[in-house]
């Protein structure tokens, strides 16, 4: 799948691809307002349209931020619970364990934003299977912070596999940092999406893919654009890409809300005050 520019977000692809052209058949979108936070939702169906817009058969959801908000902002809540909403409409199962997946590298900042998620995930399967009812309540959530294919020698994607070999979940949630063709979105949009994530596709860095096909289990991808492609034509490896000069604050913001969402999706008893005490 090709497109002209660089991107990772559906709803910058779809829109590129439909500006003053009729329909595309095969794929929709709709705006809506999910917590008081715009969204922006893009169905693929067909495969001509996956073909043309670069993206797999799915649904994507594209929530967009006024900024991004630390855990003190008044809007923190609308966020974690919108992006909770979008984890549940992608598909939660009720019964089986959920793998969460943070890809990315912790000393790249722009790349860091899985392994700052991961910091503020609820990890429950080990206290579950204790057998401690005071855990009966909560869902089977495991973790695993994958690296970088060059510190750890282990593509993602393989890691992620071997594991769901050993722990057997219903679902994996991959976390990973994201590119976006637009300044104005970096870290100022969430996409979540029921098709899997191919790793550093946006930056021209594509590792294998991690979806349903190469796990056998549904994959739920949530990212954040951090970067953008400055590079003339659409660049390449080595090209030059710009982002936020604010990315250190912003990429913990974003990723503290997309943990408190999983938390909530997964957990759904749970209010944004019990994660708090539960994370310290």
């Amino acid at each position: 799948m090709q497109n002209a520019f660089r991107t990772d977000l559906a709803a910058e692809a779809f829109e590129r691809i439909n500006a003053g052209s009729a329909a595309l058949s095969g794929a929709a979108a709709r705006q809506e307002e999910l917590f008081g936070l715009p969204l922006f939702a893009v169905s693929i169906t067909g495969e001509a349209a996956a073909e043309k817009i670069g993206k797999p058969l799915g649904r994507y959801y594209t929530l967009s931020l006024a900024s991004p908000l630390t855990r003190a902002a008044p809007d923190f809540g609308a966020a974690a619970a919108a992006v909770a909403a979008l984890i549940r409409r992608c598909g939660v199962p009720e019964e089986g364990g959920v793998l969460v997946a943070a890809l990315g590298n912790p000393d790249i900042t722009p790349d860091a934003l899985g392994p700052l998620c991961a910091s503020s995930v609820l990890v429950t399967r080990h206290l579950k299977a204790d057998g401690d009812p005071l855990w009966n309540d909560f869902a089977s959530v495991s973790l695993l912070r994958t690296g970088v294919l060059g510190t750890v020698g282990v593509e993602s994607a393989e890691q992620i596999r071997a594991l769901c070999g050993t722990v057997r979940p219903a679902l994996v949630i991959a976390v990973d940092a994201l590119a976006g063709s637009e300044a104005s979105r970096l870290c100022r949009s969430i996409q979540v999406c029921d098709s899997g994530i191919s790793p550093g596709s946006g930056v021209c860095n594509d590792r294998q893919r991690i979806d349903r096909e190469l796990l056998g289990v549904p994959v739920t991808a949530i990212g954040v654009p951090t970067v953008t492609d400055a590079s003339p034509v659409g660049g390449g490896p080595g090209g030059l890409f710009v982002t936020p000069r604010d990315i250190d604050s912003a990429v913990r913001a974003c990723a503290r809300i997309i943990a408190y969402g999983i938390n909530l999706a997964l957990h759904p008893s749970l209010t944004i005050g019990d994660i708090d005490a539960l994370i310290g």
